[in-house]
């Protein structure tokens, strides 16, 4: 069975911003979207999960500057 989550979801899935998905799509780092009606979206689970799983895991053993980025 196809699992089709809106906006909402991926937002809460991912804790990032309807803002910053956009603008990832735009830059090619995030699952574009399938088209369900003329005003409508949706992103498939298995797109969204893939995405999540390809993120570094982050190492906190080390200090909190270097894993920040700072």
């Amino acid at each position: 069975m196809t699992v089709i989550f809106k906006l909402k979801t991926v937002c809460d899935i991912t804790t990032l911003s309807k803002a910053t998905i956009y603008r990832e799509i735009k830059q090619g780092k995030f699952p574009a979207p399938i088209q369900l009606t003329n005003r409508s979206v949706g992103w498939l689970e298995t797109d969204i999960n893939a995405w999540v799983l390809s993120r570094k895991k982050v190492d906190l053993t080390r200090s909190s500057e270097v894993w920040r980025g700072e």
